[in-house]
C-alpha cells in the first residue's frame, strides 16, 4: 500500500511498489546498500478484500479467486513489481444475491480486466 496507485475502477484499486527496498532501509549498520525485498524478479500479486465491503466470507473468497485468476492470465504483461489489488467498494447485494453467482463473477472479472488494462496504458 506504500507504493503508488496505478489504476482504479468503480470497485477496485491497483497499487504497485518496486521490489527493491527504499534507501532508508540499509542492509546493515554503516552501509549504504539497499536491502532487496524479494529475491525473484517477477510480478507479485496480492489481494486485499476487506470485510467492510464484502461481508460474507464466501463473497470475499470468490472475489479473491477472481483476482488471482485474472492476474495469472495477465502476469506476463505486468512489470516486475509487487502489486496489490484492493476492493474499495462493495458490490450491490440486491443485484448480486448469490456470492457465487455467474453474474457476480462476470462483473468482477470484467472490472479486473479493465483495471489491469488501465495499468498497462
Amino acid at each position: 500500500m506504500a507504493g503508488t496507485t496505478v489504476s482504479r475502477t468503480a470497485h477496485f484499486v491497483l497499487h504497485r511498489a518496486p521490489l527493491d527496498a527504499s534507501p532508508a532501509a540499509p542492509a546493515g549498520p554503516g552501509t549504504d546498500r539497499t536491502r532487496v525485498l524479494f529475491a525473484v524478479r517477477e510480478a507479485w500479486i496480492g489481494a486485499l478484500v476487506p470485510k467492510r465491503w464484502a461481508k460474507r466470507a464466501v463473497t470475499r473468497n470468490a472475489i479473491r479467486r477472481q483476482i488471482y485468476a485474472v492476474s495469472r492470465d495477465l502476469e506476463p504483461r505486468l512489470p516486475a513489481a509487487a502489486h496489490v489489488v484492493r476492493l474499495r467498494a462493495g458490490f450491490d447485494r440486491a443485484r448480486f444475491a448469490s456470492a457465487t453467482s455467474t453474474a457476480l463473477k462476470l462483473a468482477v472479472r470484467g472490472e479486473l480486466h479493465e483495471l489491469f488494462a488501465r495499468a498497462a496504458a
